[in-house]
């Protein structure tokens, strides 16, 4: 499965023009206002794209007066937002870069050219590139509503009328046997896995049990932690890292997962109340939000990307050394990507895992990377 090298993105909110590689475990801290987040979206905005959803999204995100750059552009710059995402797999040594611009849909004197509403995001161009030898070839180009596609022989093929200009051609051109480099991108992108909205209130679907079906993963809004515990506990039958992660926040607790019926569920033990088995009814909200991102770190199938926005969100700060670990852990076994607000969080993960939190800023009035050079690649990394 590709992991991803870097990415790209401009024209997008407060994100003039920024590329930055990733890593195995990548830390972004800084305070509010400074585009934390929008690095953030910015990957989201990627998978989306993959999954066909792009301009759906930027819609639900405003419309593209709420998304486009707000600055200053250089004449006869279009107003687009430009995302890319690099990709390698080291057991093919075949190297992927998928690249969307969006924009607005054209009009002439109130007509609306294309086929799209008057205020909807319109994809302008797409394009991917493969490199598995000494030159990159070009798998998909398109210009508006045309451009080609590679088959499985090499050959060029029109994208056709059929795609709609709200349309990515990723997402549509679903046949991975004619189109296997598409196929091979799109699965990579969709399998990312984006933990930043995961619910704990009274009616939180983390509180109830849920379905006793195998979980290897934990669903992006958590309504599956009871299964993937289940999973670890029953299936697997080793739940060590979880019960250290648990030890480690609440000394002393233990995490009770029964045999599922129809229905999985879990609770807890705390020392000072023994025959006590608390459900995730009654739990704090900070305490099930970490049981939650021990479900996503720890489950017993990771995703080949998963990010995290904010996480110490409704955390006590003495639970940023054992979230630090769990983070670190779920390093070793697939790429992870955090965002956060607290340096303590972060110096944990650097201390933990010996690599540097980039620090995110401001730099008139873009969102930037001490120490990032305007060539893509850290200060640091290149000495």
């Amino acid at each position: 499965m590709p992991i991803v090298q870097d990415i790209e993105a401009a024209g997008y909110r407060s994100l003039r023009d920024i590329r930055f590689p990733v890593g195995p475990l990548t830390v972004f801290v800084g305070g509010n206002g400074t585009g934390k987040t929008n690095l953030y979206r910015a990957l989201a905005l990627l998978q989306a794209a993959a999954a066909g959803t792009l301009t759906r999204a930027l819609a639900a995100e405003g419309g593209m007066d709420s998304v486009l750059w707000a600055g200053t552009r250089r004449r006869g710059e279009p107003a687009r937002v430009r995302l890319r995402a690099d990709l390698a797999d080291a057991e093919t040594g075949h190297a992927y870069a998928y690249a969307v611009e969006v924009g607005l849909v054209p009009q002439v004197r109130d007509a609306v050219l294309g086929a799209a509403f008057r205020l909807e995001p319109q994809v302008k161009a797409e394009r991917l590139t493969v490199q598995g030898g000494a030159r990159p070839v070009v798998a998909l180009d398109r210009d508006g509503p045309a451009g080609f596609v590679r088959d499985e022989e090499g050959r060029k093929r029109p994208l056709g009328t059929g795609l709609l200009a709200t349309e990515t051609a990723l997402a549509a051109l679903q046949d991975g046997i004619r189109f296997p480099e598409l196929q091979i991108v799109r699965q990579a992108m969709a399998g990312w896995r984006f933990y930043h909205d995961v619910r704990t209130d009274a009616g939180s679907p983390l509180r109830k049990p849920c379905l006793a079906v195998t979980a290897p993963t934990l669903a992006s809004d958590g309504a599956n932690l009871a299964a993937v515990f289940a999973t670890l506990a029953h299936i697997r039958g080793d739940t060590a890292d979880l019960d250290a992660a648990i030890d480690g926040a609440f000394p002393g607790a233990r995490l009770v997962v029964p045999e599922p019926g129809r229905a999985a569920q879990f609770g807890l033990v705390f020392p000072d109340y023994p025959m006590r088995v608390f459900e995730a009814s009654e739990m704090s909200d900070g305490t099930l939000r970490y049981l939650a991102l021990a479900g996503a770190l720890l489950a017993y199938r990771l995703p080949p990307f998963v990010a995290l926005n904010e996480p110490e969100t409704s955390l006590h700060p003495d639970l940023m050394e054992p979230l630090a670990r769990m983070i670190v852990q779920a390093a070793r076994r697939t790429q992870v990507w955090l965002v956060t607000h607290s340096e303590r969080l972060a110096a944990a993960v650097a201390a933990e895992g010996g690599v540097r939190p980039r620090v995110v800023t401001k730099r008139a009035g873009a969102t930037w990377i001490e120490g990032l050079q305007l060539g893509g690649d850290f200060q640091d990394e290149e000495a």
